[in-house]
């Protein structure tokens, strides 16, 4: 394949409904969505894709039933022990509200980024606890915090430049996604990435996640080459 999208942003729909359609709880569907986590890792390393981003678990999340909440939060954890990033010399990065996250849970997010953080082939960014507008807002608050603290004059108007949110977004260490993929059928962008994703090439497909194969993304690729 030739012209790769350099980042690739992922919605990683249809878990919940891909198991209850074999009479399975969510936490079933999830489980097996990580799976393929492992797999479209891996094959974005061997086509070249340098930014994987993949929204895990949103802000709207929270207001899932709790024993759904608790077993995603377990699953974070062990996915996490994963060789995964290492066999494939992957790093791992975390945008989104850690602060809601239990502390074991954040207490892993923040070694496995440590123990990654010198892998080179590509990096898998996790969207956890995250909306877009709470990114957006976050990066207001930041920029006005930041400029009292260092200037006497008050901030106007003409200071406020897009350089100047980019900045100040969880991504501001990655360039924007190439390309978004959803899976699940469903055609939404559901408060992911709004700011990263204002010229991005979106691309929907019918299959749940957990069915989503190596040969779908690169269907996915392919569509976005032409």
């Amino acid at each position: 394949m030739t012209r790769i999208p350099r980042h690739i942003a992922i919605i990683m729909d249809g878990n919940g409904r891909w198991a209850t359609e074999r009479n399975k709880p969510r936490s079933y569907g999830h489980q097996a969505g990580v799976e393929t986590v492992r797999r479209i890792t891996s094959e974005c390393v061997r086509l070249g894709v340098k930014y994987l981003t993949l929204y895990t678990f949103s802000t709207e999340n929270w207001n899932r039933p709790t024993d759904e909440i608790a077993a995603l939060m377990g699953l974070v954890l062990t996915s996490l022990e994963d060789e995964i990033f290492m066999k494939n010399n992957v790093r791992f990065r975390v945008i989104g509200d850690r602060e809601r996250l239990p502390e074991e849970v954040q207490e892993k997010l923040r070694e496995t980024e440590q123990h990654t953080e010198k892998n080179a082939a590509m990096t898998m960014v996790v969207a956890l606890s995250y909306s877009a507008r709470w990114e957006i807002t976050q990066a207001m608050k930041e920029i006005v915090t930041e400029h009292q603290q260092e200037n006497a004059v008050p901030l106007r108007p003409e200071m406020i430049t897009e350089e100047l949110l980019d900045r100040h977004m969880q991504t501001n260490f990655m360039p924007d996604p190439d390309l978004l993929i959803r899976t699940g059928g469903e055609l939404r962008i559901s408060n992911y990435l709004l700011w990263q994703i204002a010229y991005s090439e979106l691309y929907f497909c019918d299959t749940y996640w957990p069915d989503f194969s190596e040969h779908d993304l690169q269907k996915a690729i392919t569509s976005f080459q032409s």
